[in-house]
């Protein structure tokens, strides 16, 4: 049985068949994701964030679709309770995506579950927790291995991708506005994940309150799309028939394939 005070520094002990079995999973993901964090980089920099900024942004924040809903906010001055309810909205998965990871990583110092909560993401955690999702045993170098390999994979792609997009985001012409660039970025995720019936559901209903909503004062029009979206998605998802996975472990299930699709 592993004691916590055998644990130093930032990174648990690891296996490394593990941590190379992550690399390899998250490997294919590698381009989507660097995808996505150009057009972030170049999104904030269109919104008139200086370079500085945007860079401390992209390292301490670590989450595209909080980046770019909160970026035409910043761009209006919009008041800041609104900018951090925005934010705190579109990342409330991640308080579910950790939760259920909890008891691989309960018993790390707290610095090790820190780093590892910083770490976590959408793909990273649908990966995982199909990998262990029939390991009786939570939290072992096994399970730690491949997190870390998922991870690094994950976090390198995003930060020099976010990086080229904020250092070459002047390139882009300035008629395309930040506007377009979110848009693309959201169509490129979701298009390959509407065969899904509760995500073409909660897109659906998102895209048309955002379009009746567009004239609403501090893009409030925006939270409403995305609370209404939400919840019709996971309406949905509760139709699903018995013997299918429901709540976390179906979304896990679903971010899998999409993973494998790409």
């Amino acid at each position: 049985m592993h004691r916590r005070r055998a644990f130093h520094g930032l990174i648990p002990p690891i296996d490394r068949a593990a941590y190379r079995e992550g690399l390899r999973a998250m490997g294919p993901l590698g381009v989507a994701i660097s995808v996505w964090g150009l057009v972030t980089g170049v999104a904030m920099v269109n919104a008139g964030m200086s370079i500085p900024i945007a860079l401390l942004m992209t390292v301490t924040v670590f989450a595209g679709s909080a980046q770019l809903a909160v970026l035409p906010l910043l761009a209006t001055s919009t008041p800041l309770p609104i900018v951090w309810v925005t934010a705190l909205l579109v990342n409330l998965r991640f308080v579910i995506f950790a939760a259920a990871a909890r008891s691989s990583f309960v018993r790390l110092p707290w610095q090790q579950r820190l780093l590892a909560g910083y770490l976590n993401g959408d793909l990273g955690f649908a990966l995982f927790s199909r990998r262990f999702a029939d390991d009786t045993e939570r939290g072992n170098p096994e399970q730690w291995g491949y997190f870390y390999g998922g991870a690094v994979v994950n976090w390198g792609a995003w930060m020099g991708s976010s990086v080229a997009g904020i250092l070459l985001g002047g390139l882009a012409p300035t008629d395309w506005g930040l506007e377009l660039g979110a848009y693309l970025a959201l169509v490129a995720v979701l298009i390959p994940m509407l065969h899904r019936l509760p995500v073409v559901a909660g897109v659906a209903v998102t895209a048309a309150i955002a379009v009746a909503t567009v004239h609403f004062p501090m893009r409030l029009g925006l939270l409403l799309a995305v609370v209404a979206g939400v919840a019709v998605a996971v309406a949905t998802e509760t139709l699903r028939p018995q013997g299918q996975p429901h709540g976390v472990l179906a979304i896990a299930d679903d971010l899998a394939d999409e993973g494998e699709i790409i």
